[in-house]
């Protein structure tokens, strides 16, 4: 059972995760000059060089090796690989296309296609409070691409991504620090192939566009691992209900940039969307409490 000094650290560090993620549009913005596959490639390699170290230091290699010679653990990972890729790319691609609330609106529906994807996949059973949830977001999708006349394509892609992405390592026993440095060298291959291809022919960015460019480009390791880094640290301590609470900090924050930073129109389709989004998470928040401190307050059978 962690202290309260511990639960506290890592009730702070676990925020300063989802701050981090919350407020990466503003980062990835100020890139948004270099063509998006071009900054995700440079976001894997920047990213492989980061996390290399912090595995030799939390002497981990042992389990990385295990992994890269374990030929079912290689198929999973390489099928993650893919989904993790192509969420950064999608993310990235939203924020210098303007679609920021659209970035916000999917990581709101995150949590609730995390539940539909585990009702169709693991048979998991789901609570009314859960089912009136999943029917709430579905509402605001159909409402939004309804009054919209098109889907809103990338609020649904990157939460089903991410959501698929969850599932499927969970069939693989690999930790986290070691499964995404696994990913991300098996990203890095071609990325290095790619942005060497650039570099010969005085096409890429970095070296071409100034030191502040070059530096936010190398920068792009931090906003990949250094939140992940953090909440791994601070989600030891803390509760399933609270880190479920703390996960909705990141697309606030998004929210308020696309709204105040970003400028982008909050027009009355969005707010009803918006509305049933965050009526169904406060229904999904409410049943893990409830779920959470009934299994807390049972009495053990003797």
């Amino acid at each position: 059972m962690p202290s309260r000094s511990e639960t506290a650290t890592g009730l702070l560090v676990t925020m300063q995760a989802f701050l981090i993620w919350g407020l990466s549009p503003i980062y990835w913005n100020h890139i948004s000059h270099v063509p998006a596959f071009e900054t995700l490639m440079h976001r894997v390699v920047w990213s492989l060089a980061f996390l290399l170290p912090i595995l030799i230091f939390q002497k981990k290699m042992g389990p990385f090796f295990k992994a890269l010679t374990n030929l079912r653990t290689m198929a999973v990972l390489t099928l993650t690989t893919c989904l993790v890729g192509g969420n950064w790319f999608l993310f990235i691609w939203s924020i210098n296309h303007g679609h920021v609330m659209q970035t916000s609106l999917g990581y709101y529906i995150n949590p609730l296609v995390t539940v539909f994807l585990g009702m169709i996949f693991l048979k998991e059973k789901l609570t009314a409070r859960q089912k009136v949830a999943v029917l709430l977001a579905g509402l605001g999708v159909a409402w939004l691409t309804i009054d919209y006349g098109t889907l809103p394509w990338v609020s649904l892609a990157l939460p089903f991504s991410f959501a698929f992405y969850g599932l499927i390592r969970k069939v693989v026993d690999v930790g986290p620090l070691v499964g995404l440095t696994v990913e991300t060298l098996l990203m890095a291959i071609p990325a290095t192939i790619y942005l060497g291809y650039l570099g010969a022919t005085g096409e890429g960015a970095f070296l071409h566009s100034g030191r502040a460019t070059d530096l936010l480009l190398i920068g792009t390791a931090l906003m990949t691992a250094l939140p992940l880094l953090l909440f791994n640290l601070g989600a030891k301590a803390l509760s399933l209900s609270t880190i479920g609470f703390i996960q909705y900090l990141a697309p606030t924050c998004t929210f308020l940039l696309a709204v105040f930073y970003f400028k982008e129109p909050l027009d009355p389709s969005l707010v009803r969307t918006f509305v049933l989004i965050w009526s169904a998470l406060a229904l999904v928040t409410w049943d893990s409490i409830a779920t959470y401190r009934a299994k807390d307050t049972a009495v053990p059978a003797a």
